[in-house]
């Protein structure tokens, strides 16, 4: 029996992608502490009967404050000492590395960290990089530089992370290993074959870089082209800067363009009533959950060949890979699937049997609760 710190940003995160983990860990008799920076009476409960312990800590998502990470990791430091953290187990970019300093600090004896890809500081836009981008790259990268060698195992999703960031800049980590996704649960999702038009779905939190602009901007041009075909968006509206807002899509419902049901919980069911996912985003992603499920739900899937994206597809197998920010490669590669629904349905089989093969959740877990065991005394 371990005390692990499972440190990450926000606890509707924690719920919707690592409740199988935290049950999974729970099972193995593990005391299991969940560390969020959000946590309400609501999530607190969902947090509990899972089996964990909700840790709430200030932690400031996108700022760049240096007094306000200051003070994260000193809380971090206080709070793993008062709860006897055994492993520190951060994941996505701030926890990892003030939570993996904060674990180093406080004497915690086991570090694991997880880079669920290289974010929106290691993002590209299609404008082009800035000094202001390639500086914060750059300091991100000195304090990863700091962290990861304080881990015993580094965990990434696909081998453009570990190349671009641990390779290149030459970060000594004592042992690297690439999950492929984090996993989800294949009995949540049942492949159907709805009938009708062509529909093509959008699932994805509504900014530039996961590309919602160049989806809608697709969805305009086959509307004009006359295709039958169906497009659908779930995701919430975001405060970030370009990003898509309510009133927009409002705008976008009344001409006909898309389908915006608006905030939903029952995403699954979207999915089986759709035959595409569409993701056309230049986002550095580890490998999009959102993709993951909706191979699951048995969807052929178009997506950017970019890390993260491109792990997802095997081009004209499960679905098609397109440039990034190449509308007219993305309309044609939706027209294609319009054209032929026989190979959409074909590539829909294959999504789903590829998703048995990389993305069953039991099978993940297995591998990284294998790693935090601790290691065998007598093992020669």
């Amino acid at each position: 029996m371990q005390h692990i710190a499972l440190v990450g940003t926000t606890a509707d995160a924690k719920l919707g992608f690592r409740a199988e983990l935290i049950k999974d860990l729970v099972a193995q008799g593990h005391i299991v502490y969940a560390f969020a920076g959000d946590y309400t009476d609501k999530t607190r409960s969902a947090i509990t009967a899972l089996g964990a312990i909700a840790v709430p800590y200030h932690i400031s998502r996108f700022g760049m404050n240096p007094l306000q990470d200051i003070y994260t990791l000193v809380q971090l430091i206080w709070l793993f000492k008062k709860y006897r953290i055994d492993l520190s187990f951060c994941y996505f970019a701030k926890p990892v590395i003030f939570g993996t300093i904060a674990a180093r600090l406080a004497g915690v004896p086991r570090r694991v960290a997880k880079i669920e890809g290289l974010g929106r500081i290691f993002t590209i836009p299609a404008t082009g990089d800035t000094r202001r981008a390639k500086l914060l790259r750059w300091v991100q990268t000195q304090l990863y530089r700091i962290a990861l060698p304080c881990c015993e195992t580094v965990f990434v999703l696909n081998p453009d992370d570990e190349q671009d960031l641990i390779r290149s800049n030459n970060i000594k980590v004592k042992r690297c290993i690439n999950l492929g996704g984090i996993g989800i649960n294949l009995s949540d999702y049942q492949p159907f074959t709805p009938k009708g038009s062509i529909r093509f779905i959008f699932v994805g939190r509504l900014l530039p870089e996961k590309g919602i602009g160049y989806f809608i901007e697709a969805a305009k041009i086959l509307r004009q082209q006359g295709a039958a075909a169906e497009f659908v968006v779930l995701g919430e509206p975001d405060n970030a800067p370009g990003a898509i807002n309510r009133s927009q899509l409002q705008h976008l419902v009344e001409q006909g363009t898309i389908f915006y049901p608006g905030r939903v919980l029952n995403v699954a069911e979207y999915l089986k009533q759709s035959h595409v996912f569409v993701l056309p985003s230049y986002y550095r992603e580890g490998v999009p959950r959102s993709t993951q499920e909706a191979m699951a739900a048995g969807l052929a899937v178009i997506t950017t060949n970019v890390p993260g994206c491109r792990e997802t597809v095997i081009d004209n197998e499960n679905g098609l890979l397109v440039p990034p920010h190449d509308v007219d490669a993305l309309v044609a590669a939706m027209q294609k699937l319009v054209t032929f629904p026989a190979l959409t349905e074909q590539m829909g089989r294959r999504s789903r049997a590829l998703a048995e093969q990389k993305y069953d959740v039991r099978k993940i877990n297995a591998i990284v609760i294998n790693a935090l065991a601790p290691e065998d005394p007598n093992k020669a």
